[in-house]
C-alpha cells in the first residue's frame, strides 16, 4: 500500500473514531480503494459561510475522492467530486513582514491550537497593520518572527505567519513544541467572532489536520495549554464545544481544503483593498 494511502487511512480511521466517541457525528469523507474502504453518511451541519475563494497557484493537501463515472446503455451519470475550500493566504510579502530574524527550532506538528491577539478590531481596515505591530512586538522581545503560523481577519482573510515547521513562541508558560499555531485578529473576550472568520478559521484547521496527518481532536484553545483568557470566552467555547472540529470535518466531506500563499502584485492590491475597507 503506498504511504499517501497509508497516511490518508490512518487519519480518516482515528477521525472516525475520535467523532464517534465524542459525539460529534459520523464523518462524510469516502477513502477510496483497497481493502477496507468506509463510507458514512455526514451528520454534520454545513456553516453558514465559506473561506475567501481565490484561485490557487500549487495545490496543497486535499482530501478529495477521484470522480467516478457509470453507464449503462440508456443513460450516462457522472458524479461530480465536489470543490475544494480554496485559502489563499496573503504572503508575507504583501502584508508587509519584517524579514525574520535568529534561529528558528525546527518541529512536527502533532497538535492544533487556537490564539486570539487581543486586541479590539472595530474595523477590520486595521488588520493588516495590526499584523504588523504584533509581529514587530514579537521581534521586540527577541522571538525570531511573528509567534503564529497564520493569521486569521474578521473578513476571513489568512496571512501567512512563520514558517510551519518551526516552532512557534508565546508569552505564557506552555512548550508551543509541536502545536499548529492559528491567531484570530481581534477580542474575543469583548467581541463577537464573525462568521466569515470562523468559516476560515475552520478551513485552515482542517487543511492543516490533513497535511500534517494530525487528528481533529486535538484542537485546544492557549488557555488549554496556559493561564490565559486566549482565545476569549466568545470563541473558546467553539473550541470546546467541538464546533470548529464540527466545521472542519464537513470541509472534509466537501472536498478537503487547499492551501497556497498568494505573493505579488495580485496580494498586494489584496491588501490595499482591505485597508481602503473594500474587502
Amino acid at each position: 500500500m503506498a504511504q499517501h494511502d497509508r497516511s490518508r487511512r490512518r487519519f480518516l480511521s482515528g477521525l472516525a473514531a475520535v467523532l464517534g466517541a465524542t459525539g460529534l457525528g459520523a464523518l462524510g469523507v469516502r477513502l477510496w480503494g483497497g481493502e477496507g474502504s468506509v463510507s458514512t453518511t455526514s451528520t454534520v451541519p454545513r456553516p453558514t459561510t465559506t473561506a475567501p475563494v481565490a484561485a490557487p497557484t500549487s495545490t496543497t493537501a486535499t482530501m478529495a475522492p477521484p470522480a467516478t463515472s457509470t453507464t449503462s446503455t440508456t443513460s450516462s451519470t457522472t458524479t461530480q467530486v465536489p470543490a475544494a475550500v480554496q485559502i489563499a493566504a496573503i504572503c508575507r510579502d504583501a502584508w508587509g513582514a519584517l524579514p525574520a530574524s535568529g534561529t528558528f527550532t525546527a518541529h512536527r506538528i502533532e497538535r492544533l491550537t487556537v490564539h486570539h491577539t487581543a486586541a479590539l478590531l472595530e474595523q477590520n481596515a486595521q488588520a493588516p497593520a495590526r499584523i504588523r505591530q504584533h509581529q514587530q512586538y514579537h521581534l521586540d522581545r527577541g522571538w525570531p518572527d511573528l509567534a503564529y503560523h497564520f493569521m486569521v481577519d474578521a473578513a476571513g482573510n489568512v496571512y501567512e505567519g512563520r514558517p510551519v515547521d518551526a516552532v512557534g513562541d508565546t508569552g505564557t508558560a506552555y512548550d508551543p513544541t509541536g502545536h499548529f499555531l492559528v491567531c484570530c485578529e481581534g477580542n474575543f473576550d469583548e467581541q463577537d467572532v464573525p462568521d466569515a472568520q470562523l468559516a476560515s478559521l475552520a478551513a485552515v484547521l482542517a487543511w492543516a489536520a490533513v497535511a500534517h496527518d494530525v487528528a481533529l481532536d486535538t484542537i485546544r484553545g492557549h488557555r488549554d495549554w496556559a493561564a490565559t483568557s486566549c482565545p476569549g470566552d466568545r470563541l473558546y467555547p467553539l473550541v470546546a464545544d467541538g464546533t470548529l472540529a464540527r466545521m472542519a470535518v464537513d470541509v472534509i466531506g466537501r472536498g478537503g481544503a487547499e492551501l497556497t500563499v498568494d505573493c505579488g502584485d495580485a496580494a498586494r492590491q489584496r491588501v490595499a483593498a482591505i485597508e481602503e475597507g473594500s474587502t
